[in-house]
């Protein structure tokens, strides 16, 4: 399996993900496609004592960077030759697996939307990020790429999520809900109503498990496996978990600092906390699946470093192997659609 990595995306390129995909294609058995210069790869390289290319990594150059502040549309338009449009490219033509990259979110989702090209029949690409919970956890979909959805939109993420759950997750039967304001079917936006009636429909017919509405308060208590939302609530709803965890894991620190019996009772407490850490920490997730595009996209997110990055090339090789693409096209007239093709 060859997985391309944007060498140049991300706050730590290319550092930190030269090395992660070094480790990945030691650890996985992958072969690894870095893109970027050239040069500037090698001595990261030999900064980490390779003399040579290490086994199963090869370059294919690219001179331009997409930042982080470019207009998403630099990578079909403007930066032809960057680092990730040359990625995508590669994907598109048949010459990798699956691909990373910890570089713009818009301007991924754009590159893979109009190189790479959605399958036939979804209307928008969705984000999906696994986000723990109390027993394992939960995809969110959509976790930022559409704020504003449509009825059609929201029923295609139950569907996208619930088949990314089953074949990456290898959960059976995942349990679909709708985030909404509360769990009674009268409550939410008429864009949320809607879908629900539309969702309740899908899952009486047998196509998907839906288990109807849930609040926020309640999703990390295993009532779900999927939680269907607009790009707009789910990327809120992520940022105010993060800040959360963030706060927690300060004010613990800081309470078993206060006093001689509160930094022994601390260090007692202290596998336990760094267990709880490390389940929220985002680089042992490494990162996000870009669903609906026609082959495995993966965003790993902005501040990567090479643990993060080895983590988000495992998951496109899982990915890749499962191929959910492919059951979205085989699936189509499950949601209303005909047979899929890309678009």
């Amino acid at each position: 399996m060859k997985i391309i990595v944007d060498a140049m995306g991300g706050d730590n390129a290319p550092e930190m993900i030269v090395k992660g995909a070094a480790d990945a294609a030691r650890e996985y058995g992958v072969d690894i496609v870095l893109t970027g210069g050239g040069e500037d790869i090698l001595r990261r390289l030999e900064k980490l004592g390779y003399s040579d290319l290490p086994k199963g990594i090869e370059i294919a150059g690219a001179t331009e960077v997409v930042r982080m502040d470019d207009d998403p549309s630099v990578v079909v338009r403007g930066k032809k030759d960057s680092s990730m449009s040359v990625g995508l490219r590669m994907l598109a033509d048949g010459h990798g697996d699956a691909f990373v990259s910890a570089g713009s979110t818009g301007a991924l989702l754009s590159g893979a939307t109009l190189i790479v090209k959605r399958v036939q029949g979804i209307r928008r690409a969705a984000l999906a990020p696994f986000v723990p919970g109390a027993t394992g956890g939960f995809v969110l979909i959509d976790g930022g790429a559409n704020v504003e959805c449509t009825r059609e939109y929201l029923v295609q993420f139950a569907f996208m999520g619930s088949y990314y759950a089953e074949s990456v997750r290898g959960i059976s039967n995942p349990r679909v809900a709708l985030l909404n304001n509360g769990s009674e079917e009268t409550k939410g936006t008429e864009l949320v109503k809607s879908a629900y009636e539309a969702l309740k429909a899908a899952g009486d017919g047998g196509a998907i498990t839906f288990v109807g509405n849930v609040e926020a308060k309640d999703v990390f208590f295993d009532v779900c496996d999927v939680l269907v939302c607009d790009g707009f609530s789910g990327n809120i709803f992520l940022k105010s978990i993060e800040g959360m965890a963030r706060f927690l894991m300060r004010e613990l620190k800081e309470m078993y600092s206060g006093g001689t019996m509160l930094k022994l009772s601390g260090q007692f407490a202290r596998k336990r906390l760094m267990e709880l850490k490390a389940r929220f920490d985002p680089d042992n997730v490494g990162g996000t699946a870009l669903l609906g595009i026609s082959k495995p996209v993966i965003k790993a997110h902005g501040s990567s470093n090479d643990v993060a990055l080895r983590n988000a090339i495992n998951q496109a090789r899982i990915a890749a192997e499962a191929n959910v693409a492919d059951k979205l096209r085989k699936n189509m007239r499950l949601m209303g659609i005909g047979e899929g093709r890309e678009s």
